[in-house]
């Protein structure tokens, strides 16, 4: 099997020299190409290049899901073709590495990387849905390009709280579950649309119903499976029912008074794949193909944990069998 192997050389939890053993494991039973990213959006054009080739099989994605995001999206630059497209596989190097445990790999990147050879020699793989978001035509980021995400897309206080985290990061300071526990209380305490919300859910109208429009909720999270993330070991399930096999999930909050944070948080901390969190300032939608968020101010919007700066309105879209995963 042809195969490129992407490398992100800044992955948190993986050394060089760990990075040379996996490498010659695989290379063992691949014909493997390795290049290593060198800038921001490389592991995109990587990918896009071997895809267009039509020479690579597979792509393998050595990094954290802001690497394992960029493949993707150069693996459907043209579109989903699942059956013609190299097939994706991840080795997680990053430090909460989503997308790679839910798909049920090990986090240990030595350990994944034998589940994956394992994958390899039994044809093991399957055919998962993804999330596009794109700017909204006739809003103000009509002309921001569509692009895939993995696991989730966050809109508003939690997309505040990756792109304090990224600051962090770029003076230096590791990326910890206590930065992120850090900066989730300075985004709450800097929130200035905690008191009403500001943005506004709309559904199209289908077969089965009226159009649906929701104002003012305070944030949103889109989450493409189950779990969100993780705090720790901890997996977070604010949709417990996402799922690869569907289309999006949607999470809301109508309030962010401290009690609300407080019962909210409560809950998430101590959601399961059964239930999560609930009460009636929570709005929980379930396999959504086609959705609009649109905000009354711009606001910090995140995919797949990389913070993409500010919008006023994007839509979503949720693509069934989109591309062909080893596992």
């Amino acid at each position: 099997m042809r195969a490129l192997l992407v490398v992100n050389p800044a992955a948190t939890t993986t050394s060089a020299r760990t990075r040379e053993v996996l490498t010659h494991a695989l290379a063992s039973d691949l014909k493997l190409e390795v290049a290593q990213t060198q800038y921001r959006g490389h592991a995109r054009d990587l990918a896009r290049e071997a895809t267009e080739s039509g020479e690579t099989d597979l792509v393998v994605a050595l990094g954290g899901d802001g690497t394992v995001n960029e493949v993707v999206n150069g693996l459907l630059a043209n579109g989903p073709d699942p059956e013609s497209h190299p097939r994706l596989a991840v080795v997680p190097g990053g430090s909460t590495n989503v997308f790679a445990r839910a798909l049920g790999l090990p986090n240990d990147v030595v350990e994944a990387t034998g589940a994956l050879l394992d994958a390899l020699r039994d044809g093991s793989e399957r055919t998962i849905g993804l999330g596009l978001a794109a700017g909204t035509p006739g809003s103000e980021d009509e002309g921001v390009p569509e692009r895939w995400f993995t696991f989730c897309a966050g809109f508003g206080f939690d997309a505040g709280v990756v792109g304090r985290v990224e600051q962090q990061r770029e003076r230096g300071k590791r990326s910890t579950h206590a930065l992120y526990v850090r900066q989730v209380v300075r985004q709450f305490l800097g929130e200035a649309n905690r008191r009403r919300g500001v943005l506004t859910l709309e559904r199209p109208g289908g077969a089965e119903g009226e159009a649906e429009t929701v104002e003012n909720l305070a944030l949103a999270i889109i989450c493409n499976t189950a779990p969100w993330s993780y705090l720790g070991n901890r997996p977070i399930y604010p949709s417990p029912d996402a799922s690869f096999d569907k289309a999006l999930d949607l999470f809301a909050l109508s309030k962010l008074s401290p009690s609300a944070v407080v019962r909210y948080a409560t809950q998430l901390l101590a959601s399961t794949p059964e239930r999560g969190p609930h009460g009636k300032h929570a709005l929980s939608l379930h396999d959504l193909t086609n959705f609009t968020l649109h905000s009354q101010v711009p606001l910090p919007f995140q995919m797949d944990g990389d913070h993409l700066g500010l919008r006023t309105s994007v839509t979503f879209t949720g693509v069934r069998r989109a591309l062909r995963v080893i596992v």
